[in-house]
Order: C-alpha cells, then sequence, then structure tokens
C-alpha cells in the first residue's frame, strides 16, 4: 500500500498544517482520522491565509480527494460556516468527502463542555477549548450519540434529539444551574446545516479502502499530538480521541497496516495550549518573548500557548509510541537571536535520574529537567525561508544534527518560516 501517517509529536501546535498541505501535493487522497473543530491549522499559500478546523489542508489541490473519516466529530454547523468561507476564497470543494458514520457535535456538548471546566475551577481546569469535542466522544462511547446519517431520517433524529436533549437539560439545570436549551432552534439548525453538508456525505471508509486496493497514495491525518491522546497523553489534560498513529485503523475504517510509514512534526522547542504538565516551560519574560517571536496563538480560540525548550525525553517517547520514521522539524527560524538553547535531555525526580513518564499528576510535577546548552543560532535574516539545508548557519545545522543523533530518528524536513514553500528537504518524506 503507498500510504503515510503524518502526526503531532508534542501537544500539538506543531505547523501540521502547514506540512500536510505540502505534502497533499504527492498524494491522491488525504483522510483526517480523529478529533474535531478544536484542531486549527493555519495555512498560508501564495500569500492567502487559510484556516482549517475541520476540512483537511489537502482541500487547496483541486485534484486530491480530502476525506473527514469516522473516528471525527463534526460540528455541523460550524462546518457550514467553514465550507462557505473556504468557498468565499475560491476554494473548489467538489473532492471533499465527509463520512456518514461521523459523530455530531451538538449544542448541549458545547454547553456541558463549558458547564463542567467552569466547575472544575483554578487548577483543575483541563483546558479544554469548550467546543464540545469531548462531552461528544462521551456520547459515542456510551452509545448515545448522534452521527450525520441520523440528521437525513427527520423523524428519528428528532426522537434521539428530544430524548438527549431532556438528559443534558436535566444536567445543566439541576446541577450546573445553566438555562435548559430548546429543541426546536437546535433541530432547525441541525437540519438545514445537514442540507448544505448533503452533497459530500457518503462511506469513506470505502473511499479509503478503494483508494488504497487502486494503489492511490493515501496521506492520513492526525490532529492536536501525542501528548494529548486520549491513553498516552498527559491525562487528564488531554483530547479524547486517539492522537497518535494507532487511531488510524479505526478512525478511517482501514486495516491497521494502511497507516503504512509514520511522519512526526516537532517544534524546534515546545508549547502547549491550556493546563496540564510541561516540565521544559519558560516562565516570565522568557517565554513571553518566544510567544511573540513565535507568534504562538491558538488558531481556533486564539489563546496564548505556553513556550518552553525542547524536550528530548518527551519526543523520545512520541517516537517509541507512534513508530515514526521521520521527523519534519518547524520553526527552526523562532530560535534564531533567542541567545543560547537548552534542550531536555533527561528528567530528574526525588534525586534520581528518569527517562521515562509518569502515570500521575503528583509524578509529574516532581520532574525536573536535565539540560544539555547548546550555541545561540545568529538573528541572521537571509536563511528565513531558506530551501536548502547550505543556507543555514552551522550552528543551526548542529541544531537538528543533536536532535538526530538524540531520537536515533532522521529528520526528514526542516521549517525555516510559515509560507509553503520555507521548506529544507533532507530526504525522502512520505515514501510513496
Amino acid at each position: 500500500m503507498r500510504s503515510a501517517t503524518v502526526i503531532g509529536l508534542q501537544w500539538g501546535d506543531e505547523g501540521k498544517g502547514k506540512v500536510i498541505d505540502a505534502f497533499a501535493s504527492e498524494a491522491d487522497v488525504v483522510v483526517r482520522y480523529q478529533g474535531g473543530g478544536n484542531a486549527g491549522h493555519t495555512v498560508i499559500a501564495k500569500g492567502v491565509k487559510y484556516v482549517f478546523h475541520h476540512v483537511p489542508t489537502g482541500i487547496l489541490y483541486p485534484g486530491v480527494t480530502c476525506v473527514v473519516g469516522n473516528g471525527t466529530v463534526l460540528d455541523v454547523v460550524a462546518l457550514k460556516t467553514e465550507l462557505a468561507e473556504l468557498t468565499e476564497q475560491k476554494v473548489a470543494l467538489s473532492n471533499l468527502r465527509l463520512s456518514s458514520r461521523a459523530h455530531v457535535v451538538m449544542p448541549y456538548h458545547r454547553a456541558l463542555d463549558e458547564a463542567r471546566e467552569q466547575a472544575r475551577g483554578g487548577t483543575g481546569q483541563i483546558g479544554t477549548t469548550k467546543r464540545g469535542i469531548g462531552p461528544c466522544y462521551a456520547d459515542k462511547a456510551s452509545r448515545t450519540g448522534i452521527r450525520l446519517a441520523d440528521l437525513y431520517d427527520p423523524q428519528r433524529f428528532a426522537e434521539r434529539l428530544r430524548r438527549n436533549l431532556d438528559e443534558k437539560n436535566a444536567i445543566l439545570v439541576h446541577l450546573f444551574r445553566r438555562p435548559p436549551l430548546a429543541f426546536e432552534p437546535i433541530r432547525e439548525a441541525c437540519l438545514d446545516a445537514a442540507e448544505a453538508l448533503r452533497p459530500y456525505v457518503c462511506d469513506t471508509a470505502r473511499v479509503a479502502q478503494d483508494a488504497l486496493r487502486e494503489g492511490k497514495r493515501v496521506m492520513f491525518e492526525g490532529a492536536q499530538g501525542i501528548m494529548l491522546d486520549l491513553d498516552h497523553g498527559t491525562y487528564p489534560f488531554v483530547t479524547s480521541s486517539s492522537a497518535s498513529s494507532a487511531g488510524v485503523s479505526s478512525g478511517a475504517g482501514v486495516p491497521p497496516a494502511a497507516a503504512g510509514k509514520v511522519v512526526g512534526v516537532a517544534k524546534a522547542y515546545t508549547t502547549r495550549v491550556g493546563s496540564g504538565p510541561f516540565p521544559t516551560e519558560l516562565l516570565g519574560e522568557p517565554g513571553d518573548r518566544l510567544r511573540e517571536i513565535g507568534k504562538e496563538y491558538g488558531a481556533t480560540t486564539g489563546r496564548p500557548r505556553r513556550c518552553g525548550w525542547l524536550d528530548l525525553v518527551q519526543l523520545g517517547e512520541a517516537v517509541r509510541l507512534t513508530g515514526c520514521a521521520g521527523i519534519v522539524l518547524t520553526k527552526l527560524d523562532t530560535l534564531a537571536g533567542f541567545g543560547p538553547l537548552k534542550v531536555a535531555v533527561a528528567y530528574e525526580r526525588g534525586g534520581k535520574r528518569h527517562d521515562g513518564f509518569p502515570a500521575d499528576e503528583a509524578g509529574w510535577e516532581e520532574l525536573t529537567p536535565v539540560y544539555e546548552e547548546l550555541p545561540a543560532i545568529p538573528a541572521d535574516p537571509s536563511y528565513l525561508g531558506a530551501t536548502d539545508e547550505d543556507q543555514l548557519p552551522g550552528v543551526a545545522r548542529e541544531y537538528v544534527a543533536f536532535v538526530e543523533r538524540r531520537l536515533g530518528v532522521p529528520v526528514s524536513v526542516v521549517s525555516t518560516g510559515p509560507q509553503r514553500e520555507a521548506l529544507i528537504r533532507r530526504g525522502d518524506v512520505l515514501g510513496f
């Protein structure tokens, strides 16, 4: 099978949108297999900025079929708006395919998400985007969810909506002291959005299966990052789906082997949004400065991201969990002129050296990074947007080589700017 999977190796926001967009021209089919509208992928192509939430970034290439798989969750009203905005930007949508089996994020999911987050208070908050993703996946697991296909049977949809809304309103009113949600506006908005989406709805598992059987080049696209994975991330400060390569099979409806070559995307430093462990976080002025240089604000929420040094202990775990065979290192340009650089190569806990992750929250709080210091990368604008490795200063090349040596995985691509073309390819990437 000619297939590859591109995933995030940190806490999301690694620049997957740009990377997937750059590689999509080499694929026939791009399949997103998990996550929802909480994902934000930003692409700058020919000077135009595009922001994607549900739709794979490959949609910018007219010949590429873009699939939103059954493992995703769809806010149909928000998706309708997203498609309208892309149409306004002259993006052709004829090759978009939406899974009829994808679950629908309802207004009561959003309301519950916000209410629960507020009730946790202070340091107990997860840092959710409040887009209703977690409650929607919870309904999927409890077998009370509503799928996209259900919206095309108005009577059955109304019955399920009424049953769910009665339950959710009881929770909102009696537990969280929130006002109840009205049935009719939700029903009408969902049915209206469903009609707008109807041309794109199909059995996307068959689309992916047929493409693989026919020898087409298929790229699977993950949202978020491995450290937000429901099983392997910094629980409970995680998302609600499998953000690793393990999610491809169930989320796209293909055999496990279809994941193909796994390519991981990582920043040259580390960021995360919301609460949760972050051993290499830079607090105060250094973290603020790195955030401003890197423009580290969420594409979906606009929230400022927490910033810190590159963590090779975390990345090593990500490589092992995902079977990553190559890395795309993004935003190396952000470190230019930042001063002497530090990279975490181990942790200490209780006076002992550790190279793994604790399962408990308290264990994370007790970790102290062990750093190695590397020379500063000069603030030389001549290599910003570089497409050839020879254009990089020697210290920048050594930074990349250091990452490779420590992880035992090649850095196949280095990103040197936000533009689609600002990539240095150092070897075969997707392996098609």
